[in-house]
C-alpha cells in the first residue's frame, strides 16, 4: 500500500470521557509522531495509556478533534485505516484450541489476504519467531513465551506499516525478550512505526527513540529520549518517570 508524506499519526485537539465520567478523561489532546519511529508510550496505572491506544486503533471514539493514520482520519475510512495497522494487545488475541497455522488463516483472512500470501506469511513468521516446529500443534499447550510469539505474529501478518505493541513482553523469559525485541528492531529499519507501551523501562530505553510521558489523560513529556534524560537531569527512564509521575502507590480503578 502506498503511504503519503503525512505523519504516521497526528492526534488533533482529541478530546474523550467515558460514559458516566468514570475513567480517564482526554481533554484536547496533541500528538504527532514521524512515520518509522520507535515511539514510547509510558505511564502510571490509570494515566489513560490503554485509552489511549484504543482511540488510535479504533477501538473507541474520541468525542471531539481527530486521529489520523497517515493523513486518513480513523472512523471515516475505517477498512483503509484498519489495514495499515497491527496491534498487538497484552491480552491474547487468537483462538487457544487452534494451532499457530489456523490461527495466522483465520486472521490473515480477517485482514484481507489471499490464501497464498497467508500461506506464504505463516511459514515466514513461523520460521522467525521460532515456532515452525510447533505449527500444527494447539496454542493452549503453549508455555507464555511461546504465545507471545504468535500473538506477535498475528499482528504483523498482513505487514502494517504502523504496529501498536502493549506490553508485548509481559511474562517472558530472557531469551524471548530479547529474540521480540531483535525482531521488532528489524521491522522498524524496514519502516514499520512502533507505538510501544509497557512497564519494563529498562526494555524501552533500548528500543525507544521518542518518549511521552501521560499522567491523569495529559502529555506531560515528549521528546526524544536523549533529550528528556538531558533536560531533567535524570541518568534513565525509569528515574524520568519517577520524577515526573512520583513515587506513590497507583490504583487503576
Amino acid at each position: 500500500m502506498a503511504i503519503n508524506n503525512s505523519p504516521a499519526i497526528n492526534i488533533l485537539h482529541m478530546g474523550f470521557r467515558y460514559p458516566g465520567g468514570s475513567g480517564v478523561i482526554f481533554s484536547d489532546l496533541n500528538l504527532k509522531v514521524a512515520k518509522g519511529e520507535r515511539f514510547g508510550l509510558f505511564g502510571p496505572n490509570g494515566a489513560g495509556k490503554t485509552t489511549l491506544i484504543s482511540l488510535m486503533t479504533g477501538l473507541l471514539a474520541p468525542d471531539k478533534g481527530q486521529i489520523e493514520l497517515f493523513g486518513h482520519r480513523i472512523g471515516r475510512e475505517r477498512n483503509l485505516v484498519n489495514n495499515l495497522f497491527g496491534f498487538v494487545p497484552q491480552d491474547f488475541s487468537f483462538y487457544q484450541e487452534l494451532s499457530p497455522v489456523e490461527n495466522m488463516e483465520f486472521f490473515g483472512a480477517w485482514s484481507g489476504l489471499d490464501k497464498k500470501t497467508i500461506r506464504n506469511r505463516t511459514d515466514e513468521l513461523l520460521q522467525i519467531l521460532g515456532l515452525e516446529e510447533v505449527r500444527n500443534k494447539q496454542v493452549q499447550k503453549f508455555s507464555g513465551g511461546m504465545k507471545r510469539r504468535v500473538n506477535l505474529a498475528i499482528g504483523v501478518i498482513h505487514e502494517p506499516e504502523i504496529l501498536f505493541l502493549d506490553e508485548p513482553t509481559v511474562g517472558v523469559d530472557v531469551q524471548t525478550r530479547h529474540a521480540i525485541i531483535n525482531y521488532l528492531l528489524e521491522l522498524n529499519k524496514n519502516g514499520t512505526t512502533l507505538i510501544y507501551t509497557s512497564h519494563q523501562l529498562s526494555e524501552a530505553e533500548g528500543l525507544c527513540q521518542q518518549v511521552a510521558l501521560i499522567d491523569d489523560g495529559k502529555i506531560i513529556a515528549h521528546n526524544s529520549l536523549n533529550e528528556l534524560l538531558k533536560d531533567y537531569k535524570e541518568d534513565s527512564l525509569e528515574h524520568l518517570f519517577l520524577n515526573l509521575t512520583g513515587k506513590d502507590y497507583r490504583n487503576d480503578v
